[in-house]
């Protein structure tokens, strides 16, 4: 089928490239995002505009935040009959449902704080598994206030998931087709330096004022050699820390027996309880535990706050209590965690010395994802990300511009249908974010469902971009320009500063404000970001325009195949 080895890895490269491609765009563009998520949730949350909160007291405030939290009626509605055994009697009404439970969680970014219980199912088909109806809340730290459940996290609740499982969770697919493309990318980088020989050259060769074919391969090129370790690592690492989720169907079943007993032996070895003793107990003071657990913190000479605390078995005489370092000082994703019992606060566990092999687990997990305090290095991760998305978009635009001369001549429409995928990608997706981030302040903040519609307007907008694109591609067909490319590069630029204008019109949090008189970064930087969006967009719809004028002469000039030589040099 082919004639040498390099052949084979180009054919892999181009085509498993172009399908992942679409999925790989998203995973990039997305995971940048990520990488200041909270920050675009304060955006997003006006009311949470303040600065970040350490862990607050569990007796004065979180434990009266618990007991006003119940179960999700749609977890409870999904899940309540298949865990419930009906042989051994009637279902357990949804608000009766006993704490089994409590967990809350903080980061040094967040100024609110999410926490939830987990209740536990009595007459459970299977008591000694998963047998928990989650309920969560988020809460305003300085006063246990409840911000409002309905009111759309947009950075960690929406963009931070999309990089992962494209937020697609029925029967979690999302998350199985964001692998899969993680795992052909490792073979797509691979093959891609299999193909070009010339790494260090094409590393410093870049021709913008050659025909799009030639400019668009050099950045292609440069971009991907530029950002090839940072591309590998996170594909890889990606895979490391799913690597249990994607073998969850196989653990479930085939290795349930194997999974209970280990979790049996865990308990013995560790001293902490597996199971509910069924013998009520009062829970001690739990600011008395963590008091306990950053005292002996600062003993190790690793004085923090926490940012993780669980109490497992609530009410029982087994309950005990996990607190876990935030480990932010450092990149290893590291709790440190010190367990005390619930009832009387007796230590009973402090996590020993990693192994070697955990350790480098560990690193791995929290380079990834970057919970550390290093803000230079966070924009060096942005940095990476976008340059995914650039050697994808312009591979995309490489493969349409090689194809679409010929494609004309025959008569089909490959390279118009690929083109118009390729703009609903890059583009489309860039106008459905920043248009979520519009409707975020033109809805009314006391709408009700107000997150449901701004995710109804994210795949609203992107699904207009796709009839977009679709409906202007006509002139690929033609071996031309798409002017959706354009169109859509104005579009992006326009939204972008329509919501720099909107915030400061809604929140009263101008630029001048939250830059030089009352200065706030998280909400600044998500408005200059936007701005800078708006430039770039702009400058690159002026060149597509130029490009576009340039097209036609350039093809009334010559004559026959040297007609077509020039198009191919515009």
């Amino acid at each position: 089928m082919f004639q040498n080895f390099r052949q084979s890895m180009a054919w892999l490269h181009t085509w498993f490239g172009l399908v992942i491609g679409f999925v790989l765009i998203v995973v990039f563009f997305f995971g940048s995002l990520s990488v200041f998520d909270r920050e675009i949730d304060r955006w997003a949350i006006p009311q949470t505009r303040f600065d970040p909160q350490p862990m607050p007291s569990f007796d004065r405030v979180l434990l009266p935040a618990f007991r006003k939290i119940e179960p999700d009626a749609a977890d409870y509605a999904a899940n309540m009959a298949t865990l419930h055994d009906p042989a051994k009697g009637p279902m357990t009404p949804r608000t009766e449902l006993p704490a089994d439970e409590y967990w809350a969680y903080t980061t040094h970014r967040d100024p609110v704080l999410r926490m939830g219980i987990g209740f536990k199912v009595p007459l459970a088909k299977d008591p000694d598994g998963h047998n928990h109806i989650h309920g969560e809340t988020t809460i305003d730290p300085r006063s246990g206030a409840v911000v409002r459940a309905d009111q759309l996290k947009i950075g960690s609740d929406w963009f931070y998931p999309m990089h992962y499982s494209l937020n697609w969770q029925w029967k979690n697919l999302g998350i199985f087709l964001v692998g899969l493309a993680a795992l052909v990318m490792l073979a797509a980088l691979v093959s891609g330096v299999v193909i070009h020989r010339k790494v260090f050259r094409e590393f410093f060769t870049f021709r913008p004022k050659k025909h799009t074919q030639r400019s668009a391969l050099d950045l292609h090129n440069m971009t991907g050699v530029v950002a090839l370790p940072f591309h590998f690592f996170f594909a890889f690492t990606g895979l490391v820390i799913f690597a249990a989720f994607y073998f969850l169907p196989v653990s479930q079943f085939q290795l349930k027996g194997l999974h209970d007993q280990h979790e049996v032996m865990e308990a013995q070895e560790t001293g902490l309880p597996h199971e509910a003793a069924g013998v009520p107990a009062p829970l001690a003071s739990v600011d008395t535990m963590v008091a306990e657990a950053k005292r002996r913190w600062a003993a190790r000479d690793m004085a923090g706050e926490v940012g993780f605390l669980v109490v497992h078995h609530v009410g029982d005489a087994n309950s005990y209590v996990s607190v876990y370092r935030a480990g932010s000082d450092r990149v290893a994703l590291v709790g440190e965690g010190i367990h005390f019992k619930g009832s009387t606060g007796e230590l009973l566990r402090e996590d020993p010395p990693r192994s070697p092999v955990s350790e480098v687990n560990e690193f791995l997990t929290g380079l990834h994802l970057q919970h550390f305090e290093h803000w230079f290095l966070r924009w060096l991760y942005v940095l990476g990300g976008l340059l995914g998305c650039v050697c994808i978009a312009t591979g995309f635009v490489f493969f349409v511009e090689k194809r679409k001369q010929k494609h004309a001549k025959a008569g089909g429409q490959g390279s118009r249908v690929v083109d118009a995928l390729a703009v609903t990608t890059v583009t489309g997706m860039v106008i459905a974010a920043i248009g979520m981030l519009v409707a975020n302040r033109l809805l009314p903040p006391d709408l009700a469902g107000k997150g449901d519609w701004e995710k109804t307007v994210f795949f609203g907008v992107w699904a207009l971009a796709l009839v977009h694109a679709l409906v202007r591609s006509a002139p690929v067909a033609r071996a031309r320009m798409n002017p959706a490319w354009r169109e859509q590069c104005w579009a992006i630029a326009a939204l972008a500063v329509a919501a720099v204008a909107l915030n400061a019109l809604t929140t009263g949090d101008h630029l001048v404000k939250t830059v030089f008189t009352e200065t706030y970064w998280a909400v600044a930087g998500v408005d200059l970001s936007l701005l800078a969006s708006a430039a770039i967009a702009g400058w690159a719809a002026r060149l597509l325009t130029r490009r576009e004028q340039a097209a036609p002469r350039a093809t009334a000039a010559p004559a026959g195949s040297d007609a077509v030589a020039e198009v191919a040099h515009v």
